[in-house]
């Protein structure tokens, strides 16, 4: 399974919005192969906000963002933000709601996986 990990930082005062915008449209992704998607406010940071999402696979996520919902949500949100993103791939390995999915001794090369 892949792993995406992100982080945005919202213009000040309108990281409640984003988060709302974040959270529409699970139901698409769901069908779209995701396994978890969870948003979550910055305990530190009041404009920062961070997505962590569990794929069946970099192909799964990377077709999760042609979706029209999907588009429709990254336009409304890309104004309200700063430009300031981080981000993160893994390989996920297994968790709670996930099962043990494979060995965290093998490596894929996250190129391989696009």
């Amino acid at each position: 399974m892949y792993g995406y990990i992100a982080s945005m930082r919202t213009k000040p005062g309108l990281r409640d919005e984003v988060v709302a915008l974040l959270l529409e449209g699970l139901d698409g992704l769901r069908a779209t192969g995701c396994r978890s998607y969870v948003v979550s406010a910055c305990a530190t940071d009041e404009d920062r906000i961070w997505v962590t999402e569990v794929w069946e696979s970099a192909e799964h996520h990377a077709a999760s963002l042609q979706l029209p919902e999907t588009r429709a949500a990254i336009a409304r949100a890309m104004p309200m933000l700063t430009g300031e993103f981080t981000s993160q791939e893994s390989q996920v390995v297994g968790g709670l709601g996930l099962g043990h999915t494979a060995s965290p001794n093998t490596r894929e090369d996250a190129a391989s996986r696009r």
